[in-house]
Formats: structure tokens, C-alpha cells, sequence
């Protein structure tokens, strides 16, 4: 199984690269934002619980978040991999989803790490929300996000590096560029 997490800021490119890593290799995308909200929408005892946080203005806990991955995981019977986009976030969630895999014989094969230089990012984050009106990307907003991706995620970096698993990908310039730098990285690991 080829099983990668797909990590960088807010407009690294995480959405567009990991739908042209799908189509090459052939494996499944887990967007944790996507799970939690098809868990909520569809009622499920996880996404009942899920939603008691979230209305209440909490993060949920890193347990809840590994059992809906781990739900999702054992849905793919037929998978060649997975990518994970925004799990996990923390380094307790890190070794939450390194255990998780073990238990099913399975282990994150590489990290790619989106590197896109901050103006950059605001750049980007400012046109897309013009262009899709989406109200998270204001400049405000996007500051914060930010901040938050550089307190609190950022040290996986590291914790990825003393697993071996870290792939720096230089996320600005072109497209194609940047997808083929992936690929050489995933299969370098493969």
C-alpha cells in the first residue's frame, strides 16, 4: 500500500497535487474535512459526536478523528493507497495514525511537504476567494490560519525527518514542475 500524507499551508497546492497523484498512481484522497462532514451528514454515532464538539466551538480529539480515518481506511478494501490531506496535524496525531496503520500491516510511505514562501500563499489564498467567494479566504482569516499552521503543524516537519519519511517539495513555479518532483519523491519511496 502506498500510503502518503500530503502536507503544507493553507494554498500549497494540496488539493491540485494530490488529485494528479490519484490519477497517476491510482490511489484514494482522505480529506479529514470531507469525512467529518459526511460523518455529521449522515448521522453516524462519529459524526453525532463529532458534531457536539464542533457546535460547542471545540477541536475534536485526536482519538475521534483517528477512528473516522480508520472507518474510512477499512472502506477501501479495493485501494492501492491513500493520500492524507490535513491528517494529521499534530505529532500526537502523527503517532496516532503510525499505530493505526501497524494494526493493519500498513505504514505512511513518504510526507511531502508543499514549501510555498507566505506572500505567495496570501497571494493565492486572496484569488481564490475572489473567484469562489469563499469567506475563509480574507486576509485577516488567512493571517491567522497561518499562524496556527506555523505553531502548531510545522514541527511535524521535523518529526517526519527523524522517521525518514520527510520529501521537501519547492511548491512555486510550474505546475508540471512541481507534480514531477512529487512523483520522483513517491516513487523513491516506493
Amino acid at each position: 500500500m502506498l500510503n502518503i500524507v500530503i502536507f503544507g499551508a493553507p494554498g500549497s497546492g494540496k488539493g491540485t497535487q494530490s488529485e494528479r497523484i490519484m490519477a497517476k498512481y491510482g490511489i484514494s484522497h482522505i480529506s479529514t474535512g470531507d469525512v467529518l462532514r459526511a460523518e455529521m451528514k449522515n448521522g453516524t454515532q462519529l459524526g453525532k459526536v463529532a458534531k457536539g464538539y464542533i457546535d460547542q466551538g471545540q477541536l475534536l480529539p485526536d482519538n475521534l478523528i483517528v477512528d473516522m480515518l480508520a472507518s474510512t481506511l477499512d472502506g477501501l478494501k479495493d485501494s492501492k493507497g491513500v493520500i492524507f490531506d490535513g491528517f494529521p496535524r499534530t505529532i500526537a496525531q502523527a503517532e496516532a495514525l503510525k499505530e493505526m496503520l501497524a494494526a493493519r500491516g500498513q505504514a505512511v510511505s513518504v510526507m511531502l511537504d508543499l514549501d510555498v514562501p507566505e506572500d505567495e500563499l496570501m497571494t493565492r489564498l486572496l484569488k481564490r476567494g475572489q473567484e469562489s467567494g469563499r469567506a475563509d479566504d480574507n486576509e485577516e482569516t488567512i493571517r491567522k490560519r497561518l499562524t496556527v499552521y506555523h505553531s502548531q503543524t510545522a514541527p511535524l516537519i521535523d518529526w517526519y525527518k527523524k522517521e525518514g519519511l520527510y520529501a521537501h517539495i519547492d511548491g512555486l513555479g510550474e505546475l508540471e514542475r512541481i507534480t514531477a518532483d512529487i512523483c520522483r519523491a513517491i516513487d523513491a519511496a516506493m
